[in-house]
């Protein structure tokens, strides 16, 4: 079983968080390429981390994205107080704000033994496990990474979107589920380029505010339980 330093940021500026993600990549790169010329005795375990934030409104734009996805000029943004940014994840356009839970894994997926495409289907299981558990039933997307409800149908959304870097097999970037997000900032782009299906959260599901502090407890259980890791807690 790995160990996976977890740290509640609580409400953060985006790029602030950016520039922590990328201090601690950083680190465990530096740290692998250290071991590869040392014995197998001499090798020190290269840390984990999960982070957990809630944003400051923003919109990211992923490395393969269309900037004609995001339905506003710098003027509107400014006047909206929407911050936005170009980032090195994979995927298209998306938002973060307040009631949108965050999170951030920074791990060696060598550590795990797995590749990037399980390592997204894990998130994405992580996910469809905790909705279940607030008798949301979710399901993966043949189309699409992410999490959404009816997939395949007419009616078909997006709760959760999942995007990531990957280096060396160090992972950062990660999931965004909404919780009690206003979807209203939905309504200025194409969430991931995608035209032709919606986004939800689980207030509108389930028809009113969700205690944020319990589903936080439930997709970290849910973590610790698909990766099989335990947990050392701090805030910042």
């Amino acid at each position: 079983m790995n160990t996976v330093q977890f740290i509640d940021l609580g409400l953060s500026e985006y790029g602030e968080t950016w520039e922590k993600q990328e201090l601690l990549m950083k680190g465990i790169i530096d740290q692998k390429l250290v071991n590869q010329h040392l014995s197998e005795s001499e090798r020190i375990a290269t840390n984990g981390y999960l982070l957990f934030v809630e944003h400051l409104p923003v919109y990211t734009l992923g490395k393969s994205g269309e900037s004609h996805n995001l339905l506003l000029s710098s003027a509107q943004l400014a006047d909206k107080k929407v911050s936005f940014y170009k980032t090195n994840r994979g995927g298209d356009i998306t938002f973060h704000g307040p009631g949108q839970l965050v999170g951030y894994p920074i791990l060696d997926l060598e550590n795990f033994g797995m590749g990037l495409r399980q390592y997204i289907y894990s998130i994405e299981e992580v996910i469809i496990r905790s909705l279940g558990q607030f008798g949301i039933i979710a399901s993966r997307d043949t189309e699409a990474t992410g999490v959404w409800l009816d997939s395949g149908l007419s009616t078909a959304r997006k709760i959760c979107a999942i995007g990531v870097k990957s280096s060396r097999f160090v992972t950062m970037h990660g999931f965004a589920l909404n919780i009690n997000t206003d979807l209203d900032y939905f309504r200025y782009i194409h969430p991931c380029g995608i035209v032709d299906k919606g986004v939800t959260s689980m207030a509108k599901e389930l028809g009113g505010t969700v205690d944020f502090e319990q589903v936080k407890k439930v997709v970290l259980s849910g973590f610790s339980a698909v990766f099989d890791v335990q947990f050392n807690d701090s805030r910042r």
